[in-house]
């Protein structure tokens, strides 16, 4: 989710208590696991009894034992403190709920744990990881019977309108995993599957609704679990999309909440000013650090508040509660900037004690490295330590590639400011965890940024899969897809081919220009090279100051080297290998990974392309 700088169209003046009717008693988690370490839970039972809170509960299960029992001001809700002991098994918890002298049963399912985590799920992300990043309305209408859903407030469908429902769905994103794995890809990330009942602009999937189910436009949980046991069976991942800041305005946790704080409340509507300065800043004003935490993202997305125990419970929970359930194995949180970095250590920690491998990175959009660093695991002397693994690197996107691809090269401009950003990571603890992309839902796709030249686009793609970190894919942009983000939905367009009777077909290629099929083989074999390559998944990197626009980087191990040339200049430029000693002593020329001409000593390389070099003796 991006930064949302616009005037809010509705005024929101403190919290509104609506009270939605249910039918029956309901619980979250829906569920929890035996032989969990985290075996405190916290289960937060709803009803639309609005003297439901006035119940008293008592637990009977073996191994299981009732802590404490809390009341709300809202009458719907009781929330009860369990303890699951090492003895408990699989089965269902009774909760005998005793409403004015009315004993009802409530089952809790208390199911077995998945096999083989770390291994089979929860297995983390590492640098030798390649993510696909979709949409899942926009890539594949696998199941045309779930794009409309009887009693959702959207019941919109229409391809042709940008901010609309188009129908995409889980299974025609497991359709279509040979395609991604052609490209190198071994990860999957797409935009939040769960459940998302607002009126409209539900799309992207930001605006949860209920955390605990997933979108039955997409499919629901029977599709989510089969396109996880899909990726598994592949060797690939799956990478879940969650977001702690905040929630949709139709959640019923905003709509019915058990009280009112457990959103942030202000006597009026008051949206945050997105500078993230304001929480690191030395000389910062406690006001302004406030509105940048607690005040909301915008008028649709009531924010959170953190602070409360119950809902970090809440969010804690439901983290771990998926990875379990789904075979998740890494989280990519949105918006990580707005929420309190405390509590979220907090969170974190709790998954890594769970699940030692798993991995989390987080949305940073701030302005710098050193911003930027603040949020994941740091070599700060500071007394606020992250535990965040990674961020998705914006910084090195906007300070780096793009101003090397775009800028006229000089002193502090051009190429020099890729090099320096990538001069920063010491600033991390784990530089080569960071994700590092060139395009995502929020902002103008790579083709376009880069003027639509198709040199420049190779040349950005040939670096996303031989830099450091976690190379990110974004759906469609491989096929040279264009778009601007003033609005967004121009980023957020169909996959040709993911419906029946698409005239384009870029997954069989039917229709496609010569120009899209040729960089799409030019991603493929780039994909190809970097799934044999131990250099580029894992290996080291140098490099060397740029020299008139002739930027030099090397990533290498014990069993390869390759040379990364890149030229920014308008004009080809010579090189000699032995310029670059370090590490091309040794070694007598090398092979162009994609065009499979061999090199000497000394080579040309054309203005504004790009060779990746593997070094031979």
């Amino acid at each position: 989710m991006k930064r949302a700088f616009y005037v809010p169209v509705l005024a929101i003046v403190g919290f509104l208590l609506l009270t939605i009717q249910s039918k029956a008693t309901e619980a979250y988690p829906s569920n929890w696991f035996v032989n969990m370490k985290y075996n405190q839970v916290q289960v937060l039972l709803r009803s639309a009894d609005a003297d439901f809170s006035k119940s008293t509960i008592a637990v009977n299960y073996p191994g299981v034992q009732l802590k404490k029992t809390h009341h709300f001001e809202n009458g719907h809700y009781i929330a009860v403190d369990i303890e699951i002991g090492a003895m408990a098994k699989p089965g269902n918890v009774q909760f005998k709920i005793t409403t004015s002298g009315k004993t009802t049963v409530f089952n809790w399912p208390l199911l077995p744990r998945r096999k083989n985590r770390g291994i089979d799920f929860a297995q983390g992300l590492s640098s030798a990881d390649l993510i696909y990043f979709l949409m899942p309305d926009r890539f594949s209408n696998g199941d045309p019977t779930n794009d409309q859903i009887p009693g959702l407030k959207d019941q919109s469908l229409n391809r042709s309108e940008i901010f609309l429902r188009h129908g995409g769905d889980l299974q025609g994103v497991a359709n279509h995993l040979d395609y991604m794995q052609k490209l190198g890809v071994t990860s999957l990330w797409m935009t939040p599957v769960v459940e998302n009942d607002m009126p409209d602009r539900t799309e992207h999937g930001y605006a949860a609704t209920n955390n605990y189910k997933t979108e039955t436009r997409f499919g629901g949980d029977k599709a989510y679990l089969a396109l996880s046991d899909s990726l598994h069976k592949r060797g690939m991942k799956l990478i879940q999309d969650i977001v702690y800041n905040h929630f949709g305005r139709f959640h019923f946790l905003v709509q019915d909440a058990p009280d009112k704080n457990w959103l942030h409340q202000w006597p009026t509507y008051t949206q945050t000013h997105y500078r993230e300065q304001a929480v690191f800043d030395p000389y910062h004003s406690a006001a302004d650090a406030k509105r940048m935490i607690d005040g909301w993202f915008t008028t649709e997305m009531p924010d959170i508040n953190h602070e409360h125990p119950m809902v970090e419970k809440y969010l804690t929970q439901n983290a771990i509660w998926s990875v379990e359930t789904f075979g998740v194995d890494a989280f990519r949180v949105d918006t990580y900037k707005y929420c309190n970095v405390d509590v979220m250590n907090r969170l974190n920690k709790a998954l890594l004690d769970e699940y030692p491998k798993i991995f989390t990175f987080g949305e940073c959009w701030v302005d710098g490295v050193a911003s930027q660093a603040y949020y994941v695991e740091n070599n700060y002397n500071l007394p606020f330590k992250s535990n965040l693994k990674a961020t998705s690197d914006f910084s090195l996107l906007f300070g780096g590639i793009l101003p090397a691809l775009n800028e006229s090269n000089g002193w502090s401009n051009g190429v020099i400011k890729l090099y320096n950003t990538l001069a920063s990571d010491y600033l991390y603890k784990q530089a080569n965890n960071n994700v590092t992309f060139l395009d995502n839902h929020d902002m103008t796709r790579i083709h376009s940024s880069l003027g639509e030249s198709i040199p420049k686009t190779k040349m950005a793609y040939a670096w996303l899969y031989t830099c450091r970190g976690i190379p990110q894919l974004y759906y469609g942009s491989e096929i040279l897809m264009k778009g601007i983000s003033n609005p967004d939905g121009w980023v957020r367009l169909d996959f040709p081919g993911g419906w029946d009777g698409d005239k384009k077909n870029a997954f069989t290629e039917t229709g496609l220009t010569s120009d899209e099929a040729d960089f799409l083989h030019y991603v493929q074999a780039l994909g190809a090279y970097r799934t044999k390559s131990s250099a580029l998944k894992t290996g080291n990197m140098m490099q060397y100051i740029p020299e008139d626009g002739l930027y030099v980087y090397f990533r290498y191990d014990n069993n390869q080297t390759i040379m990364c040339v890149m030229n920014t200049d308008n004009k080809a430029r010579n090189l000699n290998l032995s310029k670059y000693a370090e590490r091309t002593n040794g070694f007598n020329g090398g092979k162009n990974i994609i065009s499979g001409n061999q090199i000497g000593q000394a080579f040309s390389v054309p203005a504004m392309s790009m060779h990746v070099i593997e070094l031979t003796k």
